[in-house]
């Protein structure tokens, strides 16, 4: 598990966003994070592949969240990233993907940095991006 760091400027650099866990509204999610990236000024192919990393990281939580379950979404903006924490509540016995299967490999190449835990029946996925230097 890989500790993600990055504290925001300010109170208002953090945004809060909660849809219901349906599959169907995961394109908030994706406007959100394309929106807050463009204001970092990341570059369209870092955009993108942040948005497709948000969009695998609700998948997994969504496989295993309860029913009538909410996303919650937590987007930290600092001068030169942004985190995304995905928090899901989850069903009994539910478990994330282990660090070796295909959809970790997705977040943690498309991602300068991504930590999950699952702990009182709830599951979080965080995801650190770094914009690229030269901006």
């Amino acid at each position: 598990m890989t500790q993600l760091t990055g504290q925001p400027m300010t109170d208002d650099d953090i945004v809060h966003l909660t849809v219901p866990a349906d599959g169907g509204y995961l394109g908030v999610l994706r406007t959100a994070t394309a929106g807050l990236a463009a204001r970092l000024q990341f570059a369209l192919d870092e955009i993108e592949d942040l948005r497709i990393a948000v969009d695998e990281a609700c998948a997994m939580l969504l496989a295993i969240a309860t029913r009538d379950a909410e996303l919650e979404c937590r987007f930290a903006v600092t001068e030169d990233a942004l985190t995304v924490e995905v928090t899901v509540p989850t069903v009994r016995g539910a478990t994330l993907p282990s660090e070796s299967s295909f959809a970790w490999k997705v977040l943690t190449a498309l991602t300068t940095a991504a930590s999950a835990r699952a702990a009182d029946g709830r599951a979080t996925i965080a995801l650190l991006t770094r914009r690229a230097s030269g901006y």
